[in-house]
């Protein structure tokens, strides 16, 4: 036997809104083209659109009406011919009907487009706090329950939220009750039959709560009502309005209660959307101040060597990276030139470079030689590291007085000689820094004649270029090789941003030095 709901309880559930006109109505002079058409063919024009819940694809469809069948009938009967002629007019016919309706489906996609479009540029509004707000988020909900509950006769109303196991609803802001009710625990979603039916998208009446002890109203009062408190995608919790005797609510209140409800949603989320957006500021500010440092570390003053060029550039792909170059005089009158290439994204990778390139300077103060450094700064990475933390380093020592040129390599870096031949320095076949305390990293010893000039490059360098663009990279290095520095490396800069997959978004080094023609 099917149990009856009782008068006094009612459950409100939504349903789609019926269309208010027709699909025709929405297009100005449709009306009048259908009559033209009429006119001109005798065929009537049929307008429908199957979803009306957007606008929606549009479909023609022609007929003959009485008149015109008629017509058709008594040609037929009078020409033998009558038939086909007939058949061709229709053809006509259905042809500029069809012509007709590929003209307002082109009509009906932009205005698609456009719908979607403005809805689009609505959610870009950003999200800020005014200066003027001086409500607290508690004084802006207990006000817009105040309004809520007196808008339907009510004498209190609360919004409960659900914790975060969904298990429980504890009670956030109220109009109407006492605050000492903040106090008490939260409610037991389990057996909650009320709000569990609220929670699923209905709007719970409750006319006569004395008969309804099964359905726990929260407060003590004669007659109340339920509606969720939900965004389009996440149920929140259940907004109540209690009265003190009991009463009716029509269908057009429960709805004012769910405009009510979705107001606190709003605010609720906004809330939230706002916090996220301060913390995004401030991530994006200290990132700001984070890519401002690291890029102040690279050298912006070139050594003053008689003979000598030298010319470097480093561009991160996002707003921190691992990559960067460096260049300093030793005591001895040495010059060493140094490219870095940590590995990891972001944050993990700039705190990498960093320890790498301080351990490169600290290491340089003593006597060494390329080898020796690029050994000891992998021990210093191994012991200072969880064990995860992987670099590729070039360090090179040059004699600027006899073009001597002792260079070392570590992971993922490539160099060359350049002059009357390519000569390779480095080609990413060691083992990178952090993966083994007592790597051996051998030493290149090399020789630069007047118009030579050593050439390093990145990793990052070549897997930003397409498929197939980095076989040609040295060849146009070799072909410009005559350049000088700075020109040599803003042509190779002009290739990179040239020749970019889509999809790079890599750290790039460049080092160029050239030892000038005598």
């Amino acid at each position: 036997m099917t149990q009856k709901i009782p008068s006094y309880l009612k459950l409100h559930i939504e349903s789609a809104a019926p269309r208010d006109h027709e699909p025709r109505e929405d297009i100005p002079g449709l009306n009048r083209l259908c009559e033209a058409f009429h006119e001109a063919t005798g065929l009537t024009l049929e307008v429908s659109a199957k979803d009306t819940s957007a606008p929606a694809p549009l479909r023609l469809s022609a007929a003959l009406d009485d008149d015109a069948r008629l017509t058709s009938q008594q040609r037929q009967l009078d020409s033998p011919d009558g038939r086909k002629q007939e058949h061709r007019e229709l053809t006509a016919f259905e042809s500029l009907a069809a012509s007709i309706q590929d003209i307002l489906q082109q009509f009906q996609q932009t205005r698609v487009a456009l719908w979607h479009r403005e809805a689009e540029l609505a959610a870009g509004v950003p999200v800020t706090q005014h200066p003027d707000e001086q409500l607290h988020l508690a004084a802006r909900l207990e006000a817009v329950l105040k309004a809520g509950a007196r808008s339907v006769g009510c004498q209190a109303s609360a919004a409960y939220l659900l914790d975060e196991t969904s298990r429980h609803l504890k009670l956030r802001a109220c109009w109407g009750l006492p605050k000492s009710r903040f106090l008490d625990p939260p409610r037991p979603l389990r057996g909650a039959a009320a709000d569990l039916e609220a929670l699923v998208g209905h709007a719970v009446v409750l006319e006569d709560t004395a008969l309804l002890a099964d359905w726990n109203v929260p407060e003590e009062f004669r007659s109340a009502a339920c509606v969720p408190i939900s965004t389009p995608t996440t149920p929140l919790g259940t907004l109540w309005v209690y009265c003190d005797h009991p009463r009716e609510f029509t269908t057009e209140e429960s709805s004012l209660l769910e405009i009510v409800s979705g107001r606190i949603a709003a605010d609720l989320e906004r809330e939230m959307l706002l916090q996220q957006t301060l913390d995004v500021r401030s991530i994006q500010r200290q990132l700001r101040y984070a890519s401002q440092w690291q890029d102040n570390r690279l050298p912006r003053i070139k050594p003053m060597l008689n003979g000598w060029q030298i010319a470097g550039r480093t561009t991160q792909g996002d707003h921190l990276g691992g990559d960067f170059h460096d260049w300093f005089v030793l005591p001895d009158g040495a010059l060493a030139v140094v490219v870095g290439d940590a590995q990891g994204k972001l944050v993990e990778a700039g705190l990498t470079a960093a320890a790498l390139h301080t351990a490169v300077k600290a290491h340089a103060n003593y006597r060494h030689s390329a080898q020796q450094l690029v050994e000891r700064v992998n021990e210093t990475l191994w012991a200072a590291s969880a064990g995860d933390q992987f670099a590729s380093l070039f360090y090179a020592l040059l004699q600027p007085d006899t073009g001597r040129l002792e260079c070392a390599a570590a992971g993922h870096v490539y160099a060359s000689a350049v002059g009357r031949q390519l000569r390779p320095l480095a080609a990413a076949e060691e083992s990178p820094l952090g993966t083994q305390p007592d790597a051996v990293y051998p030493v290149q010893i090399e020789h630069l004649e007047p118009n030579d000039s050593l050439v390093v490059f990145s990793e990052g360098y070549k897997r930003s270029l397409k498929p197939g663009k980095a076989k040609t990279l040295w060849r146009l290095v070799d072909r410009h090789h005559d350049l000088s520095a700075d020109d040599l490396t803003d042509r190779l800069e002009e290739f990179a941003v040239q020749n970019a997959r889509d999809d790079a978004a890599e750290d790039r080094t460049l080092l160029v030095i050239k030892r000038s023609k005598t």
